[in-house]
């Protein structure tokens, strides 16, 4: 059953995300009008990113409610609730140590107790993370107008960098001697992958900046972007620390921030903001999103592509991760990201030389090293259990 379980996993993975990049990369270039007289780039990011988060928040929301244990009530399934405690553990909150006594000093009795989240801080902290994946979304998009598809998922490969940086730096975390070598690695691939590039990345018009002041924007946005990616998933991480909460019940709740977050965002006439809101006949992002997909209507099918396998995608990730833990998951990822860009220079017809090749391997070796690592640590904790469990069968 496991093993069955772990196949359907990898093809979700691999299937959902291969084609959610190959419909993303399509958004990133012009549409033609309907009548075809034109051809003109999509830029409302934000439609883009409500539509995903939308189908992503009624995903989870389908599955939690699906997988929800017998008797667990609506905050429970919702994860504004812990699952059922032993009473006689003194519950921690807001440091202080709560239990279940009675005010005549009794003990507490022999029923089920639970261990309430506040959820303001918590919810926060969703709306902390939906925050910053809005912010980053545009800076990501906006990247493809100047590199190729094969630079930003290398980039993106890359994202172990400004995450450990961003918990260094937020939450004034330590890491392993090891780590700092896997970022030397990734980022001496990533330098050798753009070093060694053969073709022009930056498509600039006429009388526009030069290609390769294309590319260093394009690198500019991408960081950027990795950046901000950093201190979502820290901030992730402190979640995890900090509540006892799945990773199903923390993708509807961001992706429930996201999507309010955005259509907030979209019905406002904002004015131009580069990169964030480059519309600049000052309409709302959904009216010119709509008007957009009137006129070029061959835009509706990579859209719905990039939303619902985008949805899809998640929630195989976050099965993956409760089954069968991080270190599948790495694996998973990082063999999907070399697959994703060996289909993009397929599908999209990209030309890449030997020394860009080699910075990808010397990339995917580096992050190899990390997934190598956690799995010799893994299996020195299973080692190290299966003697305390002889030594107490031996008593």
């Amino acid at each position: 059953m496991a093993i069955i379980r772990l196949g359907v996993c990898v093809v979700g993975v691999y299937s959902m995300f291969l084609l959610w990049a190959i419909a993303q990369e399509r958004l990133s270039v012009p549409f033609e009008s309907l009548d075809g007289s034109s051809s003109e780039k999509y830029h409302s990011v934000l439609f883009m990113g409500t539509c995903q988060s939308a189908l992503s928040a009624l995903s989870s929301l389908i599955y939690i409610i699906a997988r929800r244990k017998p008797g667990q009530n609506l905050r429970q399934v919702l994860g504004l609730e812990s699952t059922p405690t032993k009473p006689s553990a003194a519950i921690q909150q807001n440091g202080k140590a709560h239990t279940n006594d009675t005010a005549n000093g009794s003990s507490p009795k022999p029923s089920t107790t639970y261990r309430t989240i506040v959820p303001k801080d918590l919810l926060l902290r969703y709306l902390q993370c939906a925050l910053f994946i809005t912010s980053a979304a545009p800076f990501g998009f906006a990247a493809l107008s100047h590199i190729s598809y094969p630079t930003m998922v290398l980039g993106k490969s890359c994202k172990l960098v400004p995450v450990m940086l961003m918990n260094v730096i937020l939450y004034r975390r330590r890491f392993a001697p090891h780590k700092y070598l896997v970022v030397f690695m990734v980022t001496l691939g990533i330098t050798m992958f753009m070093g060694f590039g053969g073709e022009k990345p930056g498509k600039s018009k006429k009388g526009g900046a030069p290609p390769s002041s294309s590319s260093l924007i394009g690198i500019l946005y991408l960081l950027i972007n990795l950046a901000i990616d950093g201190a979502t998933n820290s901030t992730q991480d402190e979640i995890f620390d900090r509540y006892k909460v799945t990773g199903q019940q923390m993708m509807f709740w961001i992706n429930v921030m996201c999507t309010l977050v955005t259509s907030v965002l979209s019905v406002l006439p904002l004015p131009y903001i580069p990169v964030l809101h480059p519309s600049h006949d000052g309409k709302s992002e959904l009216a010119g999103a709509l008007a957009f997909i009137r006129e070029h209507p061959s835009i509706v099918s990579p859209l719905a592509q990039f939303a619902f396998t985008g949805s899809l995608g998640q929630l195989f990730i976050f099965e993956t991760l409760q089954h069968f833990g991080s270190l599948t998951l790495v694996t998973i990822t990082l063999t999907r990201k070399l697959f994703t860009m060996v289909l993009s220079v397929i599908v999209y017809n990209h030309k890449l030389t030997l020394g860009q090749w080699a910075g990808a391997a010397v990339v995917f070796a580096g992050i190899s090293v990390e997934a190598w690592v956690k799995r010799r640590d893994v299996h020195a904790k299973r080692v190290i259990q299966e003697k305390e469990k002889a030594e107490i069968k031996s008593l």
